[in-house]
């Protein structure tokens, strides 16, 4: 039997949450991983065994941590991290590999944090059900995309309900409703030559303070999102479409073409008519 499953997501066009990769491995003794730093949020649930977790707080400082059967471990985007399992009972473990726009946002209203990385919960029900959607998305990678996304949906929602913490997060703030019209309105005027300002003065607010709410919110600023926007749009349009380069770009917000192409690049590292070519 083997001791390892690992599969990469085939679809980076979800924004509001997203899969890259995601696996299982039953562990040899002291095996480890690190330490390295990851671009996204990486969950590892621990079916059976121990290991130790070494990760950096918000301080900058390595905390070890031991994690047993049971429990769980988050690795938040850009945190160093190295993590070993036990010599005597190594750990066997499910992991997932996710991001979007909610994420960061979701976890703040549970008790996970770089200085608290360690999964553990009284919600039992609310367990078994996280565990039996990592199971299934690990299992059933031969599913469609929007079919694992489902599941994923499903997996973060147990998670962060769980993990949630016994204090009500205050409701009703400002900086939510400006940051639901700023999405909107990129969703709704992706296509058209706008700009931050143009987004900013939609909410009412100038763009330092729009730059504020969405570095805190999404982790990036809205220029950074609004390229991501587009960019993924782009994508759709060339795995799905025979629209030639020009005409997508200007699809998605770009009259120049060479401006369009020079940012797609930018993004995945390759040339549009090139990431047609690699994924049709």
């Amino acid at each position: 039997m083997n001791n390892v499953l690992f599969s990469i997501f085939p679809n980076e066009n979800f924004i509001d949450l997203g899969m890259y990769q995601y696996g299982w491995e039953r562990c040899q003794p002291g095996h480890s991983f690190g330490p390295a730093a990851r671009n996204h949020f990486l969950f590892h649930y621990v079916h059976s065994g121990t290991g130790t977790l070494m990760a950096e707080n918000s301080k900058g400082d390595t905390i070890h941590y031991r994690v047993k059967a049971g429990q769980g471990f988050i690795i938040f985007p850009g945190q160093v991290t190295m993590y070993c399992a036990d010599k005597e009972n190594p750990w066997e473990y499910s992991w997932l590999e996710f991001d979007g726009l909610r994420v960061k946002q979701a976890f703040e209203l549970t008790t996970l944090s770089m200085d608290n990385p360690v999964y553990h919960t009284h919600f039992r029900e609310l367990k078994e059900k996280m565990v039996s959607e990592i199971h299934y998305i690990v299992h059933h990678a031969e599913e469609s995309p929007f079919h694992l996304i489902g599941h994923l949906y499903l997996f973060f929602d147990y998670l962060t309900q769980s993990a949630r913490t016994s204090t009500p997060p205050p409701t009703g703030k400002m900086s939510d409703f400006y940051l639901k019209e700023a999405i909107t309105f990129i969703e709704q005027n992706f296509h058209r030559s706008i700009t931050v300002e143009n987004i900013a003065s939609v909410c009412g607010i100038n763009r330092s303070y729009l730059g504020k709410i969405f570095q805190k919110n999404v982790g990036k600023s809205p220029q950074e999102f609004l390229i991501q926007y587009r960019m993924v749009k782009a994508t759709e349009m060339l795995r799905h479409t025979e629209l030639p380069i020009a005409r997508i770009g200007a699809s998605v917000g770009y009259e120049n073409q060479l401006h369009f192409s020079r940012a797609f690049k930018t993004v995945y590292g390759v040339s549009p008519s090139q990431w047609r070519a690699q994924n049709r």
